[in-house]
């Protein structure tokens, strides 16, 4: 009767052995690197350790699984044995019914919903055992491991690479799941995640195109460029001669008051081209991150940008830049925007030229931004047309009224949320 219980206890001990297995496979592969890496770096050791383990992978999820097949085969011999000699061939059969549910139950279900539920804090106290798993295994995992490479070559399979964009879209679902969770708010997801869109956002993406750009005629008196410059919200506009996309310069209101100080506030003793910068003109594929650096570089605010033929196309601001990290920047010379006004129906009013991803923010939807930078250009890409004014269309689960236009130019449409249409009639 004492081999029994002893048999029953070591029975037992494998059932919690296969636990603990469950529970270090779980949490170890469920942690968190990101969490994992930062509290190594403040000191932690049982996070050091997760890392370790987590650079191995591959020989980790090997010893787990090797120890977890081990102790399960263990305790179902044994079980099986012990009921064999007590009920001869039934034996076999309650084995498998009595063993099942605990195994599961308490070798698989029960840690795995723990591991799960704690992953960061299991992970760490796991750690340490893992490693002296890993050591003690370690000639039959050298040889298990040889099989799977080995296999895994023939297959044309490669080991596992985390790369950059896996650990991007690891940073992006954090962030999803944190906002989806109301762990974080809408306005610090949008902040976070427009720093990871700046090496997907090029110049052309948020420049201020040349149709829009404020510049000024190296050919007007000094008065006229000077009273120019005080009617305008901007601190550095560009200079054109003979025609507007001939920009030989860019006027810094500072340098312009400097100039009149030196000339004792005389308008007219002024020379505009001795004051000018000379302009720095960037390419419109560059993309908003590599446009950052450059502007640090460079200790530069401004640069104008041109296509590939040498053509302008915009200009852009450091401004710009951080403006798709924080959103609308807003001091008191500039004149406030307003290009989109929310309805009392659900839909907004909103002007063409508002960038698709400006109305994204404001009103949290996903329309794509893919082949068109403005609202007006999605409308024209999408219906395949310049529409006229009461023309709508419907594409993206949106429709859009077109308001105003101006020759080939769509000035303001509506747009309206079909699902929210569909739920009032």
């Amino acid at each position: 009767m004492d081999a029994i219980f002893l048999t029953i206890a070591i029975v037992f001990v494998l059932i919690g052995l296969n636990a603990f297995f469950s529970l270090a496979e779980t949490a170890l592969t469920a942690t968190s690197r990101a969490k994992m890496a930062n509290l190594e770096k403040e000191g932690d050791a049982k996070a050091a350790r997760v890392n370790k383990l987590l650079e191995e992978r591959a020989e980790m999820i090997g010893v787990i699984l090797l120890g977890s097949n081990l102790v399960t085969i263990g305790a179902s011999a044994i079980a099986t044995a012990i009921l064999s000699q007590q009920y001869g061939a039934a034996g076999a059969a309650l084995s498998t019914a009595i063993l099942t549910p605990l195994l599961l139950i308490f070798g698989e279900v029960l840690p795995k919903s723990m591991a799960i539920n704690g992953a960061d804090d299991i992970a760490r106290e796991v750690a340490w055992p893992g490693q002296i798993m890993i050591r003690v295994l370690a000639p039959f995992m050298f040889l298990l491991t040889g099989v799977v490479a080995f296999l895994m070559r023939i297959m044309g399979i490669k080991g596992e690479v985390y790369t950059t964009e896996q650990a991007l879209a690891e940073i992006r679902g954090s962030l999803e799941l944190g906002r989806q969770s109301g762990h974080l708010e809408k306005s610090d997801h949008d902040r976070l995640g427009g720093i990871l869109d700046l090496k997907e956002l090029d110049v052309s993406d948020i420049m201020v195109h040349r149709k829009s750009m404020k510049t000024l005629d190296i050919a007007n008196p000094p008065r006229e460029i000077i009273n120019q410059i005080l009617a305008s919200s901007h601190s550095r506009i560009p200079v054109y001669e003979g025609d507007q996309e001939n920009i030989i310069g860019v006027l810094h209101t500072k340098d312009l008051l400097k100039a009149l100080a030196d000339n004792n506030g005389d308008f007219d003793a002024i020379d505009i081209a001795n004051i000018m910068k000379a302009p720095w003109f960037v390419p419109d594929t560059a993309t908003l991150k590599e446009q950052l650096e450059a502007f640090l570089k460079q200790r530069n605010h401004f640069a104008l940008v041109v296509d590939e033929y040498g053509v302008l196309q915009g200009l852009v601001t450091l401004e710009d830049v951080l403006e798709e990290i924080v959103g609308e920047i807003v001091d008191e010379h500039d004149i406030a925007k307003q290009g989109i006004r929310p309805q009392h129906d659900g839909s907004i009013n909103v002007d063409g030229w508002v960038p698709i991803r400006d109305v994204n923010r404001h009103m949290d939807w996903e329309l794509p931004d893919d082949d068109a930078v403005t609202v007006a250009g999605l409308v024209i890409h999408e219906a395949q047309t310049i529409p006229s004014p009461g023309q709508s269309f419907s594409f993206h689960g949106f429709r859009f009224l077109v308001l105003r236009k101006a020759r080939n130019q769509i000035l303001a449409l509506r747009i309206t949320r079909e699902e929210v249409s569909e739920s009032k009639e």
